[in-house]
């Protein structure tokens, strides 16, 4: 009974990791040009180089071709799959952790799966499904908070690395090569990396091995998790606005009938709440961007921590810095978690370990 058990909850947790997979790679796919466009945008001082996210995807695809505005994307279809086993390992243990015997109270038939989705048991592929008779309550949703963010806080041993090299790639093609010099004045902690000779550094296009090499090289295993500080003041509170807006949004549409929310009703909250959640947490997105970019136009400032690009961005460029690119950030998070409730729904994970049956 219960190797059973055990057997039953290991295919539900490689399930969710193939469906999480899955919908990582076809989501980024889907957002990346745009997820570029945000960069970009975020990145500009001074003279704006782009007015808006399609002037840039516009000027982006006729100076680097179609393929350039998915730079860095391999990076992402490379890394999304770990970052996902470590967010749903991290996430499932937390909750076995913070329940009374790693269940809801009153057993209400939901569990937060690894992408932030309301997730019913027993009910292969539907999620974002409460029990109408069954409340979640106050207690638990704070427990799930918790645990949720305590994934997100270890999924940034992926994340933090994944968008520093991400972001070189994606930022190389938004100044040409002559203001591609770093400033005089820029330390040797946020120097450029080069590929060898000066003068070959800034003609040889950069690749994230490269990328990854000399930081590894030149400033240790610290060079990769540059923003970590950055990263966690932006991924802790997205998901403590996400979780209970997601949840309280979904609940509004639970049918008296079958005690669940429609796919189409839970699919526009879990859009509606990860764009509020996203624009939220935009200023301290456009903080990380800044201090993860290595790569300097001549006149730009570089940054020495989260208080220093703060300050900085505040004197010199005003409160409207803070939310640069914020409609490119609302538009990538939206149908991310779309497109994985899509694929939560469709249950391609169970699908695909049943043909191995």
């Amino acid at each position: 009974m219960i190797a059973s058990r055990m057997s039953s909850q290991d295919l539900s947790i490689t399930a969710k990791l193939i469906n999480g997979g899955i919908a990582g790679l076809v989501g980024v796919t889907c957002v990346f040009p745009i997820d570029l466009a945000k960069t970009r945008l975020q990145n500009q001082q001074g003279k704006d180089v782009y007015k808006g996210m399609t002037d840039c995807l516009m000027k982006t695809a006729r100076a680097e071709g179609f393929l350039g505005m998915y730079r860095g994307a391999a990076v992402n279809l490379t890394l999304v799959t770990p970052e996902k086993a470590i967010k749903l390992a991290a996430n499932d243990f937390l909750r076995q952790l913070l329940m009374q015997d790693g269940k809801l109270e009153q057993e209400p038939d939901i569990t937060l799966v690894s992408d932030g989705s309301w997730l019913q048991r027993g009910c292969t592929g539907c999620l974002a499904t409460v029990s109408a008779g069954k409340p979640l309550t106050q207690r638990n949703l704070r427990m799930e908070m918790l645990a949720g963010c305590g994934a997100g806080i270890c999924q940034v041993v992926i994340t933090c690395p994944m968008e520093m090299l991400k972001i070189q790639l994606q930022d190389a093609g938004r100044l040409g090569p002559v203001c591609h010099q770093a400033p005089a004045s820029a330390t040797p902690t946020s120097r450029p990396y080069s590929t060898g000779s000066a003068s070959a550094s800034t003609h040889r296009r950069p690749s994230a091995t490269l990328i990854a090499w000399e930081l590894l090289r030149t400033q240790g295993l610290s060079g990769l998790y540059r923003g970590l500080g950055a990263t966690l003041l932006r991924d802790i509170p997205f998901s403590i606005i996400y979780f209970p807006l997601f949840a309280n949004l979904n609940q509004l549409g639970v049918s008296e009938l079958t005690g669940k929310a429609s796919f189409t009703h839970s699919f526009v909250a879990g859009c509606a709440a990860g764009s509020v959640a996203a624009v939220a947490v935009t200023p301290l997105d456009v903080l990380k961007t800044r201090i993860q970019t290595l790569k300097k136009g001549l006149g730009e400032d570089t940054y020495s921590g989260v208080t220093d690009c703060a300050r900085k961005l505040w004197t010199q460029e005003g409160a409207a810095a803070f939310m640069k690119g914020v409609g490119c950030r609302a538009l990538v998070i939206a149908p991310l978690f779309g497109i994985a409730q899509g694929v939560y729904f469709i249950g391609i994970g169970e699908r695909i370990l049943k043909c191995f049956e």
